[in-house]
């Protein structure tokens, strides 16, 4: 399975941000949002190492809440796929 992940926006350098996500620092390539308004303390979604969508803080949470109840019911039901 593929997910993107949200991640903050630490600093921008030219098509490329230093983004946080659950204290991990990742570096981003932003090309792929070249017509999106980006800035420092903004959200992106991750795939892949690509910024492919700006989503609010909100969004965000809701992202890494929905991930965290996914981790723990593999945690306790383990995989079945």
């Amino acid at each position: 399975m593929c997910l993107a992940i949200p991640m903050q926006i630490m600093d921008i350098h030219a098509h490329t941000a230093r983004c946080n996500a659950n204290g991990v620092e990742r570096s981003v390539n932003l090309f792929l949002m070249q017509e999106t308004p980006l800035a420092a303390g903004d959200f992106v979604m991750v795939h892949v190492g690509y910024a492919i969508q700006k989503i609010t803080p909100h969004e965000a949470r809701s992202a890494w809440q929905l991930y965290d109840e996914m981790q723990s019911a593999e945690r306790e039901g383990g995989s079945h796929a």
